[in-house]
């Protein structure tokens, strides 16, 4: 098992997946364990997490993500949406506004480490048509979609993208 500091290291965006190997129950549902682990505004859990195996729904999700095929490639896609009437119950505008987003992306992010820790590898999704995968998941009102994760095996380990310096970043004060 690899340390924290290892499994963020190792987080690549992955668009190449072996095509046979789906993914374990035991293991998909771990990962989403952590990602309800993810703190969030007033321990609200302002989201929710549709879990997309059917191959014809990931392939409605390609074209609504502007034809990224991996999508339809991976075995499983998670979709975070936010719940801002869950958040908005307790904080009023902010949590509907702001709070259920930062909720269901630090959910989201959670579930992305986890994706890594259980040796497979993911993509993060944030480039769609929000009416198309209301569509397709048959979303209720006032859930917003706002990450798609492919996941899977990887059939391929990209090269590690440059970062900025710290110092382009952080600002000490």
């Amino acid at each position: 098992m690899w340390d924290f500091f290892e499994t963020v290291r190792h987080r690549h965006s992955i668009r190449k997946y072996q095509p046979d190997m789906s993914v374990e129950p035991e293991k998909l549902h771990a990962i989403l364990e952590m990602a309800c682990a993810a703190p969030s505004a007033g321990d609200l859990q302002a989201y929710r997490i549709f879990v997309v195996r059917d191959p014809e729904e990931r392939r409605a999700l390609v074209h609504a993500a502007h034809e990224q095929t991996f999508i339809a490639e991976a075995p499983v896609c998670l979709v975070f949406c936010a719940d801002p009437a869950r958040s908005a119950s307790i904080f009023g505008e902010r949590g509907a506004n702001l709070y259920a987003l930062q909720d269901a992306t630090i959910a989201a992010a959670y579930a992305q480490l986890a994706i890594v820790a259980a040796g497979m590898g993911s993509t993060w999704v944030g480039y769609f048509e929000e009416g198309p995968v209301r569509e397709i998941l048959k979303l209720e009102p006032g859930l917003t979609p706002l990450a798609l994760l492919s996941l899977g095996y990887p059939a391929e380990l990209p090269e590690s993208s440059s970062r900025r310096r710290l110092d382009e970043v952080v600002t000490w004060r």
